[in-house]
């Protein structure tokens, strides 16, 4: 699919590209960028009870090494309060010790800093490595490892959507902006 528009491939389509190259980051502080944000259940654990939990696909940006994956879960329950909070913090919806309302919205695309580290761990009968957040860190230190980056500054980032910054889940046109001749409640 190296020069073809994205589409739907049919079972018995031929294929050929590997994909992208597992990269494992060494150990430090990197930029991040929210690339996907699932809203997803924690079944429960012997730590956790059960409760809601944001999986966030992060891309990170090793520079000289390289572009990572890092797939991050948030889980949203009062014993995991300090964590979402660095989060937000990082994303610069949040200063800390400030309350505020989670903004789901703006998550995807938000940029940020964390701090990696290297998992070890066994699969297969075979140890394997993988980086993992360690921990997010303040806003001020993305812009400081920014660059010439486009990014938006914590008091452009509105806290809570409004109703011009929401979009509108269905059309919503008024019946001067009908097109192909309905009226609504005609049938």
């Amino acid at each position: 699919m190296s020069q073809e528009i994205e589409r739907e491939l049919g079972w018995d389509d031929e294929i050929e590209e590997s994909g992208p190259e597992f990269v494992l980051l060494p150990e430090g502080e990197y930029n991040f960028t929210v690339e996907k944000f699932e809203r997803s259940r924690h079944q429960g654990s012997a730590n956790l009870p059960p409760c809601n939990m944001a999986i966030l696909t992060l891309k990170i940006d090793g520079g000289e090494h390289g572009e990572a994956t890092v797939i991050h879960r948030l889980f949203l329950h009062s014993k995991t309060e300090g964590f979402l909070s660095r989060f937000f913090e990082s994303i610069g919806q949040k200063k800390e010790g400030e309350r505020i309302r989670m903004n789901w919205n703006a998550v995807f695309g938000a940029k940020g800093r964390c701090k990696l580290e290297i998992n070890t761990y066994m699969k297969d009968g075979q140890e394997r490595k993988n980086n993992q957040i360690k921990s997010f860190l303040p806003y001020s230190e993305y812009l400081k490892h920014a660059g010439n980056e486009q990014f938006q500054t914590p008091t452009q980032q509105q806290p809570f959507p409004t109703s011009q910054t929401m979009q509108q889940p269905f059309p919503t046109n008024t019946p001067s902006q009908q097109q192909g001749g309905f009226t609504p409640g005609q049938f």
